[in-house]
């Protein structure tokens, strides 16, 4: 059976297939650890003056306001839209 011999353009392409499916792997495994690892919640504390509305603005700006208060009250098992100065809130992840 002849002997097979890579030119230098298949080691390279050899090389850089290794490189590309080596990354691959890491990526694939550092997602599956980032997935089974969950974060430590955001919690807000209310200062005087606070509603939830000022609440969703300043910590979840990004969120429709709405969305983002009925996510708060879901996660804080609020019952209405009372909070009180020093209540600590879990916010909903950004």
């Amino acid at each position: 059976m002849p002997r097979v011999r890579l030119t230098r353009r298949g080691r390279v392409t050899a090389l850089v297939l290794c490189l590309l499916l080596s990354v691959g792997v890491a990526a694939a495994v550092g997602s599956a650890s980032q997935a089974s690892d969950p974060a430590e919640p955001q919690v807000a504390v209310v200062e005087p003056g606070d509603t939830l509305w000022s609440v969703a603005a300043r910590h979840v700006p990004s969120r429709d306001p709405y969305g983002a208060i009925e996510e708060i009250r879901r996660l804080n098992n609020l019952h209405d839209s009372t909070i009180h100065p020093g209540q600590e809130l879990i916010l909903p992840a950004r």
